[in-house]
């Protein structure tokens, strides 16, 4: 049987860079060398695209590219699919064929459609959403206004853009008016909650809108939704296998950035401990949103439950955290779907688009 060609991009031109690194080194790890003959392309902080040939312990601890790497190309031309491999030194290059591009590549650069619109220009399936689903699910504005026209709950908000006539009190009390306090400031267009801030007054809200924009352009600001956290794993194309539903539990005031990888406040239930009635709506939310926002291969869908078992729509990931104790394997490991198994079927899925 012939190997499946699987390029695996990691890094990238991100906040979210060392996050990236964790996820692909568990996908190496976990890859069922039988079935691939992986092909590793190291993104580094800057953008250089360089081929990395080393082990999944140099990829975790940010070492890879100590050593002397060649630069790769992705190839553009029709009559070849792959990288091209350049040897400075002898001025030289080296054609690496691929069938399947894996990018995990999280935020700005990696989930927003722009690696996605990249690949397509290729012609190379790649695991994921395209560049349209991949863009529209990672802006926060466009996620709400699609999810509302598919008829899902979401938290009131307003979405506000940068510029040097911006009257950061006057916003405020338009933001005041129209969501009351708490409320949220999140850039549009970052993950893994990085730029949030909970907003109780004004001086939080000028450093959170401050903040905000050191991110992103564009901000958005959302009523506060009060109860807690769930998510759902979502995998497919046309056919949709839901993991088991999870729950937050933290003792912040959001799971922000520092308490995802290291969890000193908070605990992640999975199974999420709520009613069996309440799972199968979660479930059925999960399903509607990745449907509304046209998603294919994977995603991980985050709710809020409220005091009254009310569910609002929090956010979608394309490409959630991938290392062995992310929440995205744990769900769908609980319903029987173990790592290697799911790393086949991801790639089975971009195959099949």
């Amino acid at each position: 049987m012939n190997k499946t060609k699987l390029a695996i991009l990691f890094g990238g031109k991100s906040d979210e860079y060392s996050v990236s690194l964790h996820s692909a080194a568990a996908i190496i790890k976990n890859v069922p060398q039988e079935l691939f003959d992986v092909t590793l392309i190291g993104i580094t902080k800057d953008g250089k695209w360089l081929h990395f040939e080393g082990n999944a312990d140099k990829v975790n601890d940010d070492t890879w590219h100590k050593e002397k790497l060649s630069p790769v190309l992705l190839s553009m031309d029709n009559d070849f699919k792959g990288f091209i491999k350049l040897d400075e030194e002898n001025n030289t290059f080296k054609k690496i064929e691929i069938d399947c591009i894996f990018p995990v590549l999280h935020g700005r650069n990696g989930e927003d459609g722009t690696i996605q619109g990249l690949c397509q220009m290729t012609g190379i399936p790649f695991v994921g959403c395209d560049m349209t689903s991949s863009a529209v699910s990672m802006d926060k504005e466009f996620t709400h206004v699609i999810c509302e026209m598919a008829g899902i709950a979401t938290a009131p908000f307003m979405a506000v853009v940068n510029s040097s006539t911006l009257n950061i009190k006057k916003l405020y009390d338009e933001a005041y008016k129209k969501l009351s306090l708490p409320m949220f400031i999140k850039p549009a267009n970052n993950g893994s909650s990085l730029g949030i801030s909970k907003i109780r007054n004004y001086d939080e809200f000028e450093k959170g809108i401050m903040e905000a924009f050191e991110y992103d352009h564009k901000v958005i600001i959302e009523s506060m939704i009060q109860g807690f956290e769930i998510g759902c794993a979502v995998v497919g194309n046309e056919e949709l296998t839901i993991g088991e539903v999870d729950e937050i539990d933290t003792k912040n005031d959001f799971f922000d950035y520092v308490e995802k990888y290291s969890q000193h406040n908070s605990k992640i239930y999975c199974p999420a401990r709520i009613s069996d009635e309440l799972k199968k709506e979660a479930k059925q939310v999960a399903e509607k949103t990745y449907r509304a926002l046209r998603c294919k291969g994977l995603s991980r869908v985050d709710m809020f439950v409220t005091p009254e078992n009310k569910i609002y729509l929090n956010e979608i990931n394309t490409i959630p955290g991938l290392t062995d104790l992310s929440r995205y394997p744990s769900m769908l490991k609980k319903i029987g779907i173990e790592y290697k198994d799911l790393i086949v079927k991801l790639v089975d899925l971009a195959m099949e688009k």
